[in-house]
């Protein structure tokens, strides 16, 4: 299996599942994607994701992309130069 690429990139799904009373399934429900995938997505092991998958969980969260999605320049991707 091929080593993950390090990257900055947080997720904050549990933060904005918390703050709105929603478990995850219901959100998969919502979103019409799977609770695995969803929980890929959650753990931080997605490798990319759909805008309109993106939208969809915006809409039903009724939050910005910006509020689920963060850049940690503290994690600098090695190996790429700036």
């Amino acid at each position: 299996m091929a080593e993950e690429e390090p990257h900055g990139i947080r997720i904050h799904l549990d933060r904005l599942l918390a703050a709105r009373g929603m478990t995850l399934t219901e959100l998969s429900a919502q979103v019409g994607i799977t609770v695995v995938n969803l929980s890929v997505l959650k753990n931080g092991r997605a490798k990319a994701i759909r805008f309109s998958t993106l939208s969809r969980i915006c809409e039903v969260l009724q939050c910005q992309p910006g509020d689920l999605i963060t850049h940690d320049p503290a994690e600098p991707v090695r190996g790429r130069p700036l």
